[in-house]
């Protein structure tokens, strides 16, 4: 007796090559057969078969070029129908958060678009657009306006029943009573934003939002995370001081579910197609840009990263420019992290802030694993885009004493670096926690994200042997 798929003669090459690695202990061998006309034809292509080691000719898969139908014998040994099972497991987890990453990479790209033109206006105006948050943390009109531009989307795609959003801002500030140019600014920018919804292949509003429906959009984002559920974790604009000052910034969201990130989306609109200018300041570069040939690797493209759980892939894309129309997956290319793993040739990053990361004690541990290069030091999550590039090989981060780490400024990133190959733990060496609400708690000393595992347990070695003379 046979199983018959009708729709998996475009799946079953993508399941094995997704998991060539995980399984090449169970396959020998992965070659299509092509039946002519479909099941049951008596005209057939050239047959060739896939074997299971364990019973070499009893796992047989045929595919139809024509109609896609496909044949496998049911196995009688229980060992391998587990082993299929786990195949089509693995396929059915990627299509499941296909849907929730389209939708996410499209509003991230159009975040990234609003950016771009507030952070272009911002550093040529006067400081109205600029305010303060109640931790001394600047904030502007893109965070909030980014904010209501990922939950309209997110809402109008997905069904605002199923959308739970934690988000760093609240309407507090934007409901006061001498806020009023400054909402006006906010809501300005997202219907300025939303009139070219239909360029990221998103249905736009049929008319400009209002005032009040902004804040209602904006103070949706009012979950408090946790163990259970699905709920959305975004960053409008991760890196606010770099946005401000016209340096490196990120727009992160990903998705949580019962405690773990399953997707995670990270827009980088300053982020240059080449390492070497990470190292210099915005201006230099759109000033390097007008004086060199516009391609794909200048400075004005920017990038999206994102990657689902599971997969085994990451991917970049160029942001969206002029009047092009977004295309699923729009140019896309997988990214991995680096092959280097001796840390006489590895880059390392750190936030470039000093007020909550310890910077002599990260160069110590630098020094004491053999690091000699130069910090890159830049600013938000763009440092978790450097490793899953390949860009860099580590990035360590260890906050003073009372600094609590929170989820929208990691989840993206670490999903990303994970499927790109490589690896994010604590200082001991533990995953990190994303199901205890807005923060990482019980997070051992610091945070270690490396390229490989070699890296990786040289600094937790170095962690160990030094912390009890650090002043963290």
């Amino acid at each position: 007796m046979s199983l018959y798929c009708s729709s998996l003669g475009t799946i079953i090459p993508r399941i094995l090559g997704q998991a060539r690695k995980r399984y090449h202990d169970v396959f020998s061998a992965f070659t299509l057969t092509y039946v002519v006309g479909g099941v049951g034809s008596t005209s057939t292509s050239t047959l060739t078969s896939l074997h299971y080691k364990a019973q070499p000719h009893n796992y047989i898969g045929c595919v139809s070029k024509f109609d896609h139908t496909c044949s496998f014998p049911v196995m009688e040994e229980e060992n391998q129908s587990n082993n299929l099972g786990l195949l089509y497991e693995q396929e059915e987890q990627l299509k499941e958060y296909s849907k929730e990453l389209d939708v996410a990479v499209r509003a991230v790209q159009m975040a990234c678009s609003l950016c771009q033109t507030v952070q272009d206006t911002l550093i040529s105006r006067t400081n109205h657009q600029v305010h303060s948050k109640d931790d001394n943390s600047p904030v502007t009109v893109a965070d909030w306006s980014v904010q209501a531009i990922v939950s309209w989307i997110l809402s109008e795609c997905l069904g605002s029943e199923n959308i739970s959003i934690v988000a760093e801002e609240d309407v507090q500030t934007l409901s006061k009573a001498n806020a009023s140019e400054l909402l006006e600014a906010v809501v300005e920018t997202v219907n300025e934003c939303l009139s070219k919804a239909s360029q990221f292949g998103v249905q736009k509003p049929k008319s400009a939002l209002g005032t009040s429906e902004v804040l209602e959009i904006i103070s949706r984002c009012n979950s408090r995370g946790g163990a259970n559920g699905r709920f959305w974790v975004l960053d409008p604009v991760d890196g606010t001081l770099g946005f401000v000052r016209g340096d490196q910034y990120a727009v992160a969201l990903a998705l949580i579910e019962d405690g773990e990130v399953v997707l995670g989306v990270l827009g980088c609109p300053n982020y240059p197609m080449r390492k070497e200018w990470l190292s210099y300041q915005h201006r230099y570069h759109r000033i390097i840009s007008k004086l060199t040939p516009p391609n794909s690797e200048t400075w004005n493209k920017g990038c999206v990263l994102y990657a689902k759980k599971g997969s085994g892939k990451a991917w970049m894309q160029p942001l969206l420019h002029g009047n092009n129309k977004f295309l699923w997956p729009n140019n896309a290319k997988q990214v991995c992290v680096s092959s280097i793993d001796n840390p006489a040739l590895a880059t390392f990053c750190e936030p470039v802030e000093k007020a909550n990361s310890s910077h002599s004690f990260t160069a110590g541990l630098a020094h004491s694993v053999g690091l000699r290069k130069q910090p890159l030091r830049v600013y938000s999550m763009v440092k978790y885009a450097a490793i899953a590039r390949g860009d860099a090989e580590v990035f360590m981060k260890f906050a003073r004493s009372g600094y609590k780490e929170k989820i929208w400024d990691h989840a993206a990133g670490v999903i990303i670096i994970q499927e790109a190959g490589g690896m994010v733990t604590d200082a001991g060496g533990r995953p990190l926690d994303f199901s205890k609400g807005i923060y990482l708690e019980g997070l051992d000393r610091g945070i270690v994200a490396c390229s490989g595992t070699t890296l990786h347990g040289k600094i937790i070695e170095a962690v160990d042997a030094s912390w009890g003379s650090s002043s963290l």
